[in-house]
């Protein structure tokens, strides 16, 4: 049995979008919202199967990777996020890259021989990796309209991977993928004008329009801290509006706050893009936090604990 694991976000999605255009087979698909990422947990298997796994931190997911490959399992790791020590195992590939200025798709892409590289532009730009993003679409010779797109689509799928639960997304991470692996460039699935893309078009629109009324709750010259309202489009916006911040005002690190389903907060956090480091680090203080240099978050933190943060965010960003 082939089983497929992948991060909801656009990173993840697109990911798996290219390698199974690229090589096309019957699996189990195993996701969730972006912040999920102990997928491995959930997968069980048998002697023989095979698992893909991208866009999660194999730091994360070490103990569930061990049992798998134990079990007999191949395994196929391709991701961008904190690794902590690979284990050395003959059923185990790895095409893993901790650089701030990669992602998993663009991984992919080169892996596949940019096959179908619009989609790893796709989720270079969901990944906020801009000058990555217009690096590989350079090289494709897009129109800046068709750059324009593509840049518009990756956020758009990226913000619908963002929440507490699944069901404060727009919609379920694996039925988006199989939607779009349905076409050989995201300017297919764009053209036919699908009611998804039309409804994460307006989503977007909307939640965003929400966000930018938020004032920061605490700054300093370094840093700034927004605190969003215990609502799902809060949930949703989080990710890809601590990209706007960072876009805006690249000097400075941001981290974004909103409340989870579990009774804490949860919080985005982004390096200064002048400076895409330590983000990463500093989620990882915390028990549910990690991410990659650049971008990282908490999944769950103990509202007492919010102070905590705080302090160790301006210890980070001083």
């Amino acid at each position: 049995m082939q089983i497929d694991v992948f991060n909801g976000d656009a990173d993840g999605i697109c990911a798996l979008i290219q390698l199974r255009l690229a090589k096309p087979v019957e699996a189990k698909l195993i996701t969730g919202v972006k912040r999920d990422i102990q997928l491995l947990e959930q997968v069980m298997v048998q002697a023989h199967d095979s698992v893909t796994v991208l866009d999660i931190s194999l730091q994360k997911n070490r103990s569930a990777l061990d049992r798998i490959l134990e079990q007999g399992a191949t395994v196929f790791y391709v991701d961008h996020h904190e690794t902590g020590e690979i284990p050395n195992h003959d059923r185990l590939k790895t095409l893993i890259d901790t650089s701030a200025h990669t992602c998993t798709s663009l991984l992919m892409d080169q892996y596949l021989g940019g096959k179908f590289s619009t989609w790893a532009v796709t989720a270079a730009f969901g990944d906020n990796l801009i000058s990555s993003a217009e690096k590989l679409a350079h090289r494709l010779s897009l129109s800046v309209s068709q750059l324009n797109l593509l840049r518009d689509l990756g956020v758009y799928l990226n913000y619908n991977g963002c929440g507490s639960v699944v069901s404060d997304l727009h919609f379920i991470p694996d039925i988006l993928y199989r939607e779009l692996v349905a076409y050989t460039s995201p300017f297919d699935y764009m053209a036919a004008n699908d009611s998804s893309y039309q409804q994460l078009l307006a989503g977007y629109a909307e939640d965003i329009v929400k966000a930018q009324l938020i004032k920061e709750e605490y700054r300093t010259s370094a840093i700034a801290v927004y605190r969003l309202p215990d609502e799902a489009w809060a949930r949703r916006i989080s990710g890809v509006f601590s990209n706007e911040l960072a876009n805006k005002m690249p000097a400075r690190a941001h981290a974004v706050i909103s409340y989870n389903a579990h009774g804490g907060y949860q919080i985005s956090v982004r390096a200064p893009l002048v400076n895409k480091i330590g983000a990463d680090e500093l989620c990882s203080l915390f028990a549910s936090g990690g991410g990659r240099k650049s971008a990282a978050g908490i999944n769950h933190l103990p509202y007492d604990e919010l102070s905590l943060f705080i302090a160790e965010f301006e210890k980070k960003y001083p």
